[in-house]
Parts: C-alpha cells; structure tokens; sequence
C-alpha cells in the first residue's frame, strides 16, 4: 500500500528552520538529531542544510504545501489554541468536505497544512470521483472541540499528502496516473488531485503560480525530494517533469 514517509527539504538557515517546526508544529529531533524531525518514532520532515541555496521562488515548480495530517478533530483543535500564543499567523482556513484544514508558511516561504480527516463514509462523491469543496471553516467549533493543551504533534500524526506546483496539467497528469500509478480524484480549475487505495489524495499539482515553468532550479530552498512508502518499489526512484524527485522506501 503505497502512501507518503516523509518530505525533505533544503533549508537556508538550518537551525532557524528546524526550530520553527518544532516549536510551530510539535515535531521532535528523532535520536536528538535536529535535521530529522517527527511525531512518536516516525520521520516526517528531513531537513538538508543548504546555506548557499536560491531563495524560494513561489512562481517556480516544486512546494505548494506540505501537509500534516493529524489523527482526529480534537489534535487539530488543540493546535488551533495553541497557535496564537505562539505567535503563529495562519495564511487560510478551509472546510473541504473530506477534512478541515488550516495553512501556514514556514520561515523560507514553503507552505504547510494542518488537518484531519473526515470518516470516509462521510466524503462527498460525484460518480467515481471525491468531490472535495472550499467552504468557510467554523474556527470556533474546530477551536472548541480541543480536549487539551497542545502538546506536540501526537503520535499518528502523518505526512497526509503533498501538493505541488507544476508547469502543466497534462505532463502532470501523465507523470502521477502514469509513472506513479496513482488514480485522478477530482479537479478545480488550474489543478488536479490524486489517490492511491481510495484516498482522497497523496498528491496533487497546480498552476496557479506556475503555469508554464520549467525545470526547478536544483539550488533552490524548498522541496528536495518525496520518500513514499512503498516495499513493493522500495529503493526505486522517480523524477517528475520539473526535477522533483520521488524516492521509494
């Protein structure tokens, strides 16, 4: 069963970086080591040290978000308390009709979403397809539904999907339903959103920003790779249109 492991990144400023997902987000150094960040005994965020790196470029390929799926509503609610004493300013809030989700950035400009599923039995479908929505998120529901005080990510916590920008919608198309074998879940305009076993999606890829770019440049802060889960491929790896690269493990 093919799911994400784990994301790495290229970081300009390592020790800032790391900092931030672990006071931002609750993730912990796995073994003391502050460039492999998780929840419970997973890795979930690898981070490279790159300080001669290219700023990120929103209007290039590669990190739309990276996103954080946490094991049910109270974890995410917990967080939503949490994030204002921390100083944590959220770039968008949404009700998908899958999940709730809330957005941020990082320090380098590489997005981050923060959310829980729906059970599926619950997921609007049109046909085959999952018909995901953009609707207003109750944030003081979501808020009231906390348990508890925030204290880190908890185990379960996941690499939900990722999503990605891209220069072309049918190369993409082409790259994830082809190479990666994955199954096309729904579509907005300017994207398409992508599933392996029925979920709704591991990985997605847009234009807003992009549309027509070519190769990422390699020296560039943001994304360096997507490790999948995959036992059957383990050891393979797949390189996209646009340089990103996706390792089995």
């Amino acid at each position: 069963m093919t799911a994400i492991s784990h994301v790495a990144l290229l970081a300009r400023h390592l020790p800032g970086l790391s900092a931030f997902y672990q006071t931002a987000l609750g993730l912990r150094p796995l073994a003391g080591d502050e460039t492999r960040l998780g929840a419970g005994n997973k890795l979930l965020l690898e981070l490279r040290p790159a300080p001669g790196a290219a700023p990120h470029d929103p209007r290039q390929a590669g990190l739309f978000h990276t996103a954080f799926l946490l094991p049910d509503r109270a974890a995410l609610g917990r967080w939503l308390r949490h994030a204002p004493a921390r100083g944590i300013r959220l770039s968008g809030a949404a009700d998908h009709g899958v999940s709730e989700a809330l957005y941020l950035d990082d320090p380098e400009g590489n997005g981050i979403e923060i959310y829980h599923d729906r059970d599926p039995a619950l997921w609007p479908r049109e046909g085959d397809r999952i018909a995901m929505t953009t609707e207003r998120l109750d944030l003081a529901a979501l808020a009231a539904s906390a348990d508890a005080p925030w204290h880190g990510a908890p185990p379960g916590t996941v690499i939900g999907h990722v999503h990605l920008q891209v220069g072309d919608l049918a190369a993409a198309d082409a790259f994830f339903g082809g190479r990666l074998g994955m199954t096309r879940t729904f579509d907005a305009p300017g994207g398409a959103w992508y599933g392996w076993n029925g979920y709704h999606h591991h990985l997605a890829g847009n234009i807003w920003n992009s549309r027509g770019a070519g190769p990422r440049n390699p020296d560039m802060a943001g994304l360096a790779e997507v490790a999948l889960a995959d036992a059957a491929r383990s050891g393979q790896s797949l390189t996209d249109p646009w340089g990103t690269r996706f390792r089995f493990a």
